[in-house]
């Protein structure tokens, strides 16, 4: 078995092993992940901003929305939401904690999760409802499914200090970190293509991992290695389709997050050379 297809298959073992486990799991949900929403506030005409927050139990972590190859992407449902024609999560910069000798990316604690919602009638309530599937992780990791009602008033428009601390964390934005030059060079690879993501920007603090996204959900990007030189950031991994298929690569759909000591960094994008 190649290297390309042993973490979704360890993904997909993993979750097959916790399913058999669902009796007890489901008995333990509540005391390992409790979910509540903040109501936020009105943030213009037809514009919401509130939040999910999710409270862990000590020693537990949960995924952000990229996980790593050991964790469980996030699901947001909100199916069953009135007056909404959208909501954006904005996730706050995430920590790195290894798992299983596998690294994987989220948070410890508390997570408070910002939602921009836009509304249908600005003027009216949102009914925000629905379910969020998520990992969570001890010892072993456990999917968990939390439900949520809650009324976002039109006439709230006091934004929640806990709310305004989660957005203040979020990454800088490639111009906001002044970053320069960006570019993936793909090519063929063995079961997939090899890439190397190339940044121009100063450093962010520390020991810097750069994690690669695309927007296929279906592409898996293994662990990569980051080096830099000057102020030149590298990238080294690769890319496989989890079935074994061939792809293409979409590079306005890829993304690059710099996580260093000081500072993250999130970058839109990546044209070749």
């Amino acid at each position: 078995m190649t290297g390309y297809r042993l973490a979704p298959l360890f993904r997909l073992f993993s979750v097959l092993s916790l399913v058999l486990a669902l009796p007890a799991v489901a008995a333990a949900q509540e005391s390992m992940a409790r979910l509540s929403v903040l109501p936020g506030w009105r943030a213009g005409p037809g514009v919401h901003v509130a939040a999910l927050r999710i409270s862990l139990a000590p020693g537990w972590k949960t995924y952000w929305r990229a996980p790593g190859d050991a964790g469980i992407p996030p699901e947001l449902d909100l199916r069953g939401a009135r007056n909404l024609t959208g909501a954006q999560p904005l996730w706050p910069t995430p920590i790195v904690f290894r798992q299983g000798g596998m690294r994987s990316v989220g948070y410890k604690g508390e997570l408070v999760l910002p939602l921009r919602v836009a509304a249908k009638a600005p003027g009216k309530d949102i009914r925000l409802t629905g379910r969020f599937a998520i990992g969570v992780c001890q010892d072993v990791c456990v999917p968990v499914t939390l439900d949520f009602d809650k009324v976002l008033p039109a006439a709230k428009a006091r934004p929640d200090p806990r709310i305004q601390q989660a957005l203040a964390d979020m990454p800088l934005t490639a111009a906001e970190a002044g970053v320069g030059k960006v570019s993936c060079r793909v090519r063929p690879g063995h079961d997939g293509m090899e890439v190397t993501a190339t940044i121009e920007m100063s450093q962010a603090g520390g020991a810097e991992i750069v994690l690669l996204e695309t927007d296929d959900p279906e592409i898996w990007v293994a662990e990569g290695e980051s080096t830099r030189q000057g102020d030149t950031l590298r990238l080294h991994t690769r890319m496989a389709h989890v079935l074994g298929d061939a792809f293409a690569i979409n590079r306005a759909g890829l993304r690059l997050t710099v996580l260093g000591r000081d500072r993250a960094v999130d970058i839109k994008g990546c044209p070749a050379p």
